[in-house]
Parts: C-alpha cells; structure tokens; sequence
C-alpha cells in the first residue's frame, strides 16, 4: 500500500487503539501497523479494516460535501457506523506576558522566555516520543537532548502511570503541531484527560508561577472531515436546515453573514469540518482557563498557584515571593535575592554561550533539586540559519568567526552599538483567524502551523543579517558586567522571542526600522513561495486597486498585496535604562494601533503589513498611555483639526520615509531648520505652510533634495489634476473613517522625521562599507 502522512496514521493508530484504556489489540500489532504505513508496507490482517476506514476519510475529495444526511450516510456507510472515537487535545501557556516579564531583569525575562519554549519544542514532544535534535547539532547536543527528552517521559511515565505508561500510548505522529506555546495532538480517547493533566502539570512543575491550561475531548471518525455530530447523526442540523434558517441571528453568529447562495455553502462547508471541532476545543480551553469545571474531568485550575510571603520576609528580585537564597557580589555582578522560581528564569537566561549544562557553583551550593537541561539559544538557531544561506553568512559576520562573537548578556551590550538606545519591536500576524476559519483539515492545520512558525523565524534571521552585524564594544563601562571589556566582540540583538506569528526583540535603536520593514516583507514573501494546494497563500485580485487610498508615499510605486496574511509592528525607541516593563507596554499600544491601521487598509484590498513607532527621548514623556499622548499633545484642534504626525505607517511608507531622512542627510541638510519647522507646525495649517516655504526658499543647501525627496514625494494632492502643494501637510479624505467626526484631514510626516533623523544612517557607498565591516575583527 502507498505510505500513509502522519495525520492519518495518528488517527489510524487511535482507532486501534480503541475506546478502553487497554488496546485492543497487542501493542506490538499497533506498532507494526504505523511501522507499514510509514513504509508503504502490508499491515497486519487484524488492523487492515481500521486502516481501510482511515484511507476512505483521506479519500473524501476536499469539494465533495454530501447536500443531505441521507447522502452522506450512502456516500460513506463504514464511516458513519464507526463507533470508536479518537481524542484531541489542545493546550498551551496562558498569560505569557505576566509570567516573562515580571522581572525587569533582562537575564530573567530572556530566561522565563526560554524555559516556556524549551518546554515547548522539547518537553511536550517528548511526552510522544518525537526527540529535538537540530539538523546542524553536534553529537554532545544530540546525546543531551535524548538524555533530556528521555527525563521528561519517566517524569510522565512516573506521574501518570494508571494502566499504561503514558508515554507507550502516545507516538510522534499524533501531534498536529506544536508552536507558538500551544499544543494540539491526537490521542486515544481513553487517555485525553490524562494527556491535558500532564500539560498543564508539566508548565507548573519547570516554571512553578507560569498559568498553563489544557483540554481534550473524545470525536468519532466522521468529524474529522464533517464537523461536530449529533449522539444521533440524523439529528444533526445540515445544509437543508442551514438554507432555511440562515438569516436567524443566532444562526448567523454561528456561521457568518453570507450574501448569496454560494457563499451560504462555503461558510456552512468551513464550519462543518475540522475547524468546528478545533473551536470546540477553544471553548473549553477558555472555560478552563476562567476555572469553570470542565465535564468529564477531575482535576481542576481554579485557584492559582500562591507563594505566601510574610511581610517582614525579604522578596525576590520582582518582589513578587519571598527569597530562599542570595548570591554575593563576587560570584553574580552584584548581590542578588532570588526565589525559586525566579532563580529558574536566571540560570536559564544567564546560560552560557555553548549551551552548557552545567550549573553555577553558587546554584549547586544551594541544594536545589531542579535542573535546567539543555536549552538551545536564538543565537544557536540564528547561526543555523545562516549556514544555509552563505550570502547572508558573509554579510553579517564578513571575515570574523562565529565562535569570537559572544551573546550579549545586558541590553547595554546591545545598545552600545547605537549610543545607549534600544528598539523594542513586538510583532503579531493579521488575519490569521480569518485564515484558519477556512482550514477544513488537520493536514492543512499541520502545515498552515509549520509555514507560519518558520516563515516568522526566518524572517526576523533574514532581517537581522541584512542589517546588524557583530559589534565592537566600545566606551563600555565594565563594571557592570565583569565578562565583558572594551573591544570585545557581541551580537547586537536580543531576541525574547519567535512563537508562532508572535515577535518580541531588541534591536540597535539605529537599525530598528529597517528591521521592521524587512520582517515584514519578507514575511510575506516566504508564505507566498510555501504555498501550494494544500495552502494557497496567495491573494486572488478580482478587481483594480486604488493604491492612492492606501499610500501616502508615492502610491504608484508600491507593489499590490499578494500574501493573504501579513503582519502588524510596534517599535518603541528609547534609552538604554527605560524599564523593560514600561517599555514593554508601550510597545504593545504601538502594535495596536498598527493592527488598527491594518484593519482600516483592508477595506480599500491592502493585506500587507503595518507598522506604528515613537521615540521616548525620557521616561517621563508620556504620562499614561500613547493614544491619550497623541491626542492630546500631537492633535491641534483647530478647524479643520492638525495631526502633527502621520503614523503608523505601511511598508511601502516606512521606506520611503527612510529613504527622505537619508537624502536629508546625505545632503546635509541643517538641523537646526529641522526643528524650526516642526515648532512652527503648532502655529496651525497655513502659517506653517507659508513659513515652511520661506525656509526651502532661503535655503543654501538641501534645497533641491527637500523639494525632491519630501515634497514630491509625500505632499502632493490626491487629486491629478491639481498642481497645488501643501508641503509640509498631507492631505487625508478620510475615506478609511468609520466615524466622520473623527476625521482628521491634515497630516504631516515632519515631526516623526525629526524625531527619528538621528537614527537614521547616511547611506554609505557599498564598497566602503563592505570594507569597514570587513575589517572590524582586526580593528577589535
């Protein structure tokens, strides 16, 4: 027989399994069976009817949807009357962000990232068997991760072992995927509950502090590939009652707002398929996580876990829990006070750069238990990346070798390679559940998962080599970090972390936007080459696109969207010492108003990404949150109404407003006129018009390249036909805008110019930076 994909050997592999906690059949016929399928063997005799049954759900044409029951009970009798049901399981990390950035400690928020993803890339897999070996890991590393995953499953085995050891019930292939910090995995219905029990346990167990919730429930075979069934499935509402009860609004909350008898059949083909059961799940996961009691299960997650700490106790670090230990001066930087949960987070984020096992001699002193294993750094995975792609192996590190470039161990190492400024760039998908609605199968849930995991990785990878390269360590004040000195060389990154569609690293303050924009093109462009039948990622351009509603930087250079999915960006640039936490926040509030722009844009068919920044020059200049600022700082209310700032912005835009800060710069164009003009903005719309335009008159240099590179280029009127200019405004027609009254019509990019020119680089010539970066190692 023809070999089997790992979906439908996972669900052949349930169905033989059975309904009880014993198999039904012997384990060995079970493992010879997925051993065959794998192959394209013959099977045993005993299973060949479950595999039949397997092969008539994979033989169901994608557009095959029977009209009625009746049909559909003909069309596939054997499907119908199987009565064994196969379990899924869905769980992950809740509240991710409480758990990774209690600390304002970058080693402990690097580290609690870390623990989350080793946990889940390595331990949950392990609890199927499946082993985390890298393709580019050397046999230490290999030796290491088999040595941990073989820990995780007699910790399992250990914990939940009532009939079976749970690790023999469960095999590689049951799982969909397992990315982003979430879990979804087939498993034998007997064993759902045990399998979400020894999730969640396993989070609490590593972490101690980390919320974690998972659910299962138990499917027949037909609702795989129709959706969610009624005891009796002739009692189940189809597309006969769909077509006459639609318009009900329940019914429409349900299964959408279809306009025409076609679109009535594919939203009702959408949801009756693998995604109800999918959304089932969802349901359950979130009652769980809001510690309702969940059928069928015994254990419960109503009350969080609780460290008491007694007022006259001293506190960790986060001042959350009380210490248990503390490390002098002389074996950490300075004296520190740690729990233990939050020491977990510190040897995890202070690992060494060879991914060493060993702990610290103050840690071993402790007496502590825990053990942090193996864990494979970003920096590890980034040089991975780049030994597949030697052109941009070459570009980031030139002549230097990767072993003579440590991990930065502060975001001082970080931001020295941009004057004591950092970037925080926290990235999210658009329209990912608007895509995954439309997923009907777990094959294709499989590798929409895989596609979007590493398309995000990949392009934060491409990003960084593209535009970083390993910084000499210059002005460094060693004391704070005894490891480092003066010409020492480190990468200048931090990445927090790449899950899913989710982004969160710190960049030089100085390359911050060009990072932005080339993850999100290169995004794109990476979902655009994985598609193929089973996922088309591709946008179907049924009608012309008006590109002036969409960009203000010269609209007919820009590319249409052709990716259906895309991603939102929020930067924060700001100094060195602003706490992780505030700027933390703040970055999130960028993002949101970037998905909001995204959001707006779609109406006129963009689906590209969108990204929003600020500049904090000072902690204190923004007193609540960034829309409040804006609105109150940035906004004059005459009339009409003047925004003295244009984000957030496209890709397109982003680099048009680069390339205009870099000709201003190129052409040396003053300061000083620069934040003349941004005061006179507040003066309102015509005296900064006429006062703008005495300025470019008087001006003795630059004045070509002002009216060249931001004029022409940003201040044209919408209409053709008109020859006017209304430099240094833009004109919006408010044709995005739900609400009229909010409309805003004047705009200008002046003001978010002035505040990111100095992060912005002179374009160098490519050879002379060829050679500078070339060099770098011999100047060190």
């Amino acid at each position: 027989m023809d070999k089997m994909n790992s979906v439908n050997i996972a669900i052949a592999w349930c169905l033989a399994w059975g309904n009880e906690r014993q198999p039904q059949f012997d384990i060995t016929v079970l493992r010879e069976m997925c051993k065959a399928l794998r192959s394209g063997g013959e099977v045993p005799a005993a299973v060949r009817t479950i595999v039949k049954q397997v092969e008539d759900l994979q033989g169901i044409d994608k557009d095959d949807f029977p009209e009625t029951l009746e049909k559909l009970k003909n069309d596939y009798p054997d499907l119908w009357n199987q009565t064994t049901r196969v379990g899924l399981v869905y769980g992950g990390v809740t509240k991710v962000k409480q758990y990774v950035f209690e600390s304002a400690k970058i080693q402990e928020v690097r580290g609690a990232s870390g623990l989350l993803d080793r946990i889940n890339l390595v331990d949950l897999p392990a609890f199927f068997n499946q082993i985390y070996q890298p393709a580019s890991s050397n046999e230490r590393d290999k030796n290491l991760y088999t040595i941990q995953c073989n820990n995780v499953k007699k910790w399992l085995n250990d914990n939940f072992n009532k009939d079976y050891d749970l690790s023999e019930v469960l095999i590689p292939q049951l799982i969909i995927y397992s990315t982003g910090g979430n879990i979804l995995a087939f498993c034998p219905a007997a064993y759902v509950h045990d399998l979400a029990d020894a999730i969640e346990k396993r989070y609490t167990h590593e972490t101690l502090t980390a919320n974690s919730c998972a659910v299962g429930d138990t499917f027949r075979l037909l609702e795989i590939r129709f959706g969610l069934l009624k005891e009796k499935i002739e009692d189940t509402p189809w597309l006969d009652w769909y077509q006459q009860n639609y318009q009900k609004p329940i019914v429409q909350a349900y299964f959408g707002f279809p306009k025409n008898e076609n679109e009535r059949l594919e939203v009702f083909q959408n949801r009756k398929s693998f995604n109800e059961i999918t959304t089932k799940l969802a349901i359950l996961f979130n009652q769980r996580r809001s510690g309702n009691i969940i059928p069928g299960r015994h254990t419960n997650r109503r009350y969080p876990v609780i460290f008491e700490t007694h007022p006259y106790l001293v506190r960790d670090g986060s001042d959350r829990r009380s210490t248990i230990m503390r490390v002098s001066e002389g074996e950490l930087p300075r004296e520190t006070y740690f729990s233990e949960a939050s020491v977990r987070k510190y040897l995890v984020g202070d690992r060494a750069k060879d991914g060493d096992t060993e702990e610290p001699e103050w840690y071993i002193n402790s007496k502590l238990e825990w053990h942090r294993g193996i864990f494979e750094s970003w920096v590890k995975r980034f040089d991975r990346f780049l030994e597949k792609h030697d052109y941009l192996k070459t570009k980031y590190y030139g002549n230097l070798k990767p072993k003579d470039v440590e991990i930065p161990k502060t975001l001082t190492h970080v931001s020295n390679a941009s004057n004591g400024f950092v970037a925080y760039i926290y990235a999210d998908g658009n329209n990912m559940g608007g895509y995954i609605q439309k997923i009907r199968t777990p094959q294709k849930y499989k590798k929409f998962s895989l596609d979007v995991s590493d398309a995000t990785e990949e392009a934060v990878f491409h990003a960084i080599a593209e535009n970083l390269h390993p910084h000499v360590l210059k002005n460094y004040n060693n004391d704070e970090d005894h490891r480092f000195k003066n010409g020492d060389l480190v990468h200048p990154f931090e990445i927090i972390t790449i899950g899913g569609d989710d982004i969160f690293i710190i960049v030089p303050a100085n390359k911050a936007l060009e990072i932005s924009q080339m993850i999100g093109e290169k995004f794109e462009e990476i979902m655009i080459d994985r598609s193929d039948e089973k996922a088309d990622y591709r946008i179907e351009v049924n009608k012309p696109v008006d590109k002036r509603k969409i960009h203000r930087y010269q609209p007919q250079t820009a590319k249409n969207s052709e990716c259906k999915l895309s991603t939102s960006i929020g930067v924060l640039i700001t100094a060195v010492n602003t706490p992780i936490y505030y700027a933390k926040d703040l970055t999130e509030q960028l993002l949101k108003s970037a998905k909001e722009k995204a959001k707006k844009l779609k109406k006129v068919e963009y689906h590209g990404g969108t990204i929003d920044f600020l500049t904090l020059k000072s902690v204190s200049m923004i007193a609540s949150n960034v829309k409040e600022f804006r609105s109150e700082a940035l906004i004059i209310k005459t009339s009409p109404k003047l925004r003295l700032y244009a984000a957030p912005y496209t890709l397109h835009e982003i680099g048009g407003l680069l390339k205009s800060i870099a000709a201003l710069k190129k052409a040396k164009f003053p300061k000083s006129q620069l934040y003349q003009i941004r005061s006179l903005l507040e003066r309102g719309k015509h005296t900064a018009i006429l006062n703008y335009r005495y300025f470019r008159v008087r001006l003795k240099q630059g004045k070509a390249e002002l009216k060249r590179d931001f004029e022409e280029v940003w201040c044209l009127p919408k209409d053709e036909n008109n020859n006017g200019n209304l430099a240094p405004w833009m004109y919006d027609d408010g044709s995005l805008e739900d609400d009229k009254t909010k409309h805003i019509p004047y705009e200008t990019i002046w003001r978010d110019m002035v505040d990111i020119y100095e992060f912005v680089e002179e374009p160098e010539s490519e050879e002379s930076d060829k050679s500078e970066h070339l060099t770098a190692g011999v100047e060190s």
